[in-house]
């Protein structure tokens, strides 16, 4: 999915906000849905590189996601089936589907924890409502 400079810029800025604003995320970063390819690509992040620059539909919990476009919180990583590690540090994962205004689903919010217990009820629907905000600017 391409995305024009205002897009990128804006994931970029929460990116960075939720990395500053919140103690224990230590990766956030925005996944693009190809739903052509049934594919997702890396968008903005911050955090450690990651080789999962492109993962498809169904694999991993961002895959997951892709497929049932429903917030998926995983306390602890280990447990998880269908987990790909992007770092041996992970412990626990959120991931948030975004949707564009016409209820499309066209990106996910991916953030990882060294901890579990980071992803309380509050901050899972703190995320969730930044991502049905981004509705905005797709």
């Amino acid at each position: 999915m391409e995305i024009s400079n205002a897009v990128e810029s804006k994931l970029n800025q929460v990116v960075q906000n939720l990395s500053s604003n919140y103690p224990g995320f230590d990766w956030v970063g925005f996944y693009l849905m190809n739903p052509k390819d049934k594919t997702l690509h890396l968008g903005p992040f911050v955090g450690e590189a990651t080789d999962h620059k492109v993962i498809p539909f169904g694999k991993g919990i961002c895959g997951q996601v892709a497929i049932s476009g429903k917030t998926f919180h995983a306390e602890n990583v280990h447990e998880e089936d269908n987990y790909i590690a992007c770092s041996l540090q992970t412990k626990s994962e959120l991931v948030i589907p975004v949707y564009d205004s016409s209820g499309k689903l066209v990106a996910q919010l991916d953030i990882d924890s060294h901890q579990t217990g980071v992803f309380t009820p509050n901050i899972i629907e703190e995320c969730e409502k930044i991502c049905k905000e981004l509705q905005l600017i797709f």
